[in-house]
């Protein structure tokens, strides 16, 4: 019995009359491959699998894609359109109830809610749940990175920002998105698991002492490495050529994939990210050397200031 969601795109393959498939997972959903597959070698395609790592929207499988008429990909909503993409969400209810239990730590006479894009279906049944308890709530449209709304990425938290409430409501697993926006706009965010059912205050405070750490450490480098990603959508050449010519030290270094074994092959004493963000915010702990942010290398440079320090974003 085929799910909804895999006749529409059966639907759409074949109006497209595509002929060979290429399909890309994320890790947390590789396991579904086998199902895919097998729907989709039923209704007569050739399909082709991207085995490579998977971190987003902005990490194509463009070789893959090389080798059939169409790429799928699973779990997320697009960054930019693709001709030849289709992207396929990936859905993950729960009874937007549990929301009571947020209300415990909602403070604001103005609440922003945001969410990830698995829940991202559910922000109206949130919306009206959350109004009917009389919070004044607040959801921003979708735009470039996060077209869909009231979605926020790991590296994008602008529909946070333009609900410019009072405090945020963060509706996710995790921490990462919620310090994110904290950072981002400054204001109060509250967290929510809807799946495990934890709430909590999230607070930017200890990332930023982690990563005034990881800035000093920095200082006197002798030689920097600004890592440029060649995936699809991470790939940040202006603002690495910026950064390069901010200090006479500083090589511009392009990567597909950024991994600790690389990085001490390469043999910088530190490095500069502009490829996804959330390298040097949450794997600074397995790499052999500071890894920056460009906002950080900015404040080494005496670019910025201390004062104005920023987390990174792709917009």
């Amino acid at each position: 019995m085929l799910s909804s969601a895999t006749s529409d795109l059966i639907d759409q393959l074949k109006q497209r009359g595509a002929k060979s498939v290429a399909l890309q997972f994320p890790a947390g959903l590789k396991r579904k491959t086998a199902e895919y597959t097998g729907a989709l070698k039923d209704a007569g395609f050739e399909v082709i699998v991207s085995g490579d790592p998977c971190y987003g929207a902005c990490d194509l499988a463009l070789d893959t894609l090389g080798h059939a008429d169409v790429l799928v990909h699973i779990g997320h909503a697009p960054v930019d359109v693709q001709d030849r993409v289709i992207f396929v969400p990936y859905e993950v209810d729960f009874d937007v109830a549990v929301l009571e239990k947020a209300l415990l730590l909602l403070k604001g006479k103005t609440v922003g809610l945001v969410t990830t894009v698995q829940h991202v279906h559910l922000i109206p049944a949130m919306e009206t749940f959350l109004k009917g308890r009389g919070i004044d709530v607040r959801v921003a449209d979708g735009s470039g990175r996060t077209p869909l709304r009231g979605q926020v990425l790991g590296c994008c938290f602008t529909t946070a920002r333009d609900t410019a409430a009072d405090e945020i409501l963060f509706v996710g697993t995790g921490l990462f998105h919620p310090i994110g926006i904290a950072l981002s706009t400054k204001a109060r965010v509250v967290a929510f698991d809807p799946l495990a059912g934890n709430v909590q205050e999230v607070s930017g405070d200890s990332l930023l002492r982690r990563r005034f750490a990881v800035i000093e450490k920095s200082r006197g480098a002798e030689s920097v490495g600004i890592i440029v990603s060649t995936k699809s959508g991470q790939h940040r050449m202006e603002l690495a050529r910026r950064l390069a010519a901010l200090s006479r030290h500083a090589v511009i270094v392009t990567m597909q994939e950024v991994s600790p074994d690389e990085l001490l092959n390469l043999g910088f004493a530190a490095y500069v990210n502009t490829a996804c963000p959330r390298l040097a915010y949450d794997d600074q702990i397995r790499f052999p050397v500071p890894v920056l942010s460009p906002q950080e290398f900015e404040i080494l440079c005496g670019a910025r200031d201390w004062e104005h320090y920023a987390i990174d974003e792709i917009p």
